[in-house]
């Protein structure tokens, strides 16, 4: 089997996710009887049909399918690849760590860069949406992730486990009790993602209105819009006047991880992972 061209994959995933040739075309910036040339040579290439054309659209088949999650994972390793070579190619060693609001990287930094004096280190702010995607197209080395996430391609380091609390209009009448349940909050509206929160998502199946910060999520809240539900940690560290937060006694705490991509074997990697094992005991 030849080797696969990562630009017909790159152009294979565009497909899949608009599941329309000309809207992948023009997001791809090139002629669409051309992406129907490639995407037929990598069907060619692979042995199988990735789509269904009818006149009614055009759909993945299984094959196309099953190979949807491992192409943008092919695309995301070469992009991790590209950045460490350059990375390589300017010189000097660098470790580049994700961490999730509320999360404090700093002791784990101290401690890797007493280890390795002459290692640069930097720190970026990731979020619920891209904290795994991050660590897998090589934006951070390694990164502090918050539970759930999806642990494929990952060597992933439990470290510890939190409370989860729920952000409150301080003028809601919930906010005189000390604690809540998910059955107190059933009426009220998620201003999140539901999958960050399995039960809630189990018990009020369906669309939620969703945000991207932190911050955006307590000026919702504020507002008497609905709540969210955080880490303490979290809700600790953007503490407003407006807002107050109440544990919620039938969610299980929420687990803290580092996580790095699966393979790696960097020495500085190795004694970060031992480094936080060590300081969350």
């Amino acid at each position: 089997m030849d080797d696969l061209d990562l630009r017909k994959v790159r152009y294979f995933v565009a497909v899949a996710e608009e599941l329309n040739f000309i809207r992948a075309a023009d997001r791809l910036h090139i002629a669409q009887p051309v992406l129907t040339r490639q995407i037929k040579a990598l069907e060619k290439e692979l042995g199988v049909d990735l789509f269904v054309r009818t006149t009614r659209g055009t759909a993945l088949t299984p094959a196309g399918a099953g190979f949807v999650d491992d192409a943008r994972s092919m695309l995301r390793s070469a992009a991790a690849v590209q950045r460490r070579v350059r990375q390589a190619a300017r010189g000097g060693s660098r470790l580049t760590i994700g961490f999730m609001p509320g999360i404090l990287p700093t002791e784990t930094v101290r401690a890797l860069r007493e280890r390795f004096p002459d290692l640069a280190v930097d720190v970026v702010r990731t979020s619920w949406d891209d904290q795994v995607e991050m660590v897998l197209d090589g934006r951070v080395d390694a990164s502090f992730v918050r539970f759930p996430i999806d642990p494929h391609g990952l060597t992933v380091v439990p470290l510890y486990t939190e409370p989860r609390v729920v952000v409150l209009s301080a003028a809601h009448p919930l906010a005189a009790r000390e604690t809540v349940s998910i059955l107190d909050l059933g009426q009220l509206e998620l201003l999140q993602d539901p999958a960050a929160v399995p039960e809630w998502q189990a018990a009020r199946p369906g669309p939620r209105p969703r945000t991207r910060t932190v911050e955006e999520k307590l000026e919702l809240v504020a507002g008497e819009r609905g709540v969210v539900i955080l880490p303490e940690s979290t809700a600790r560290f953007y503490t407003r006047p407006d807002v107050v937060h109440r544990l919620v006694v039938d969610l299980a705490p929420q687990q803290v991880a580092l996580a790095y991509e699966a393979g790696r074997t960097s020495v500085e990697l190795a004694a970060m992972a031992q480094i936080a094992r060590e300081q969350h005991p």
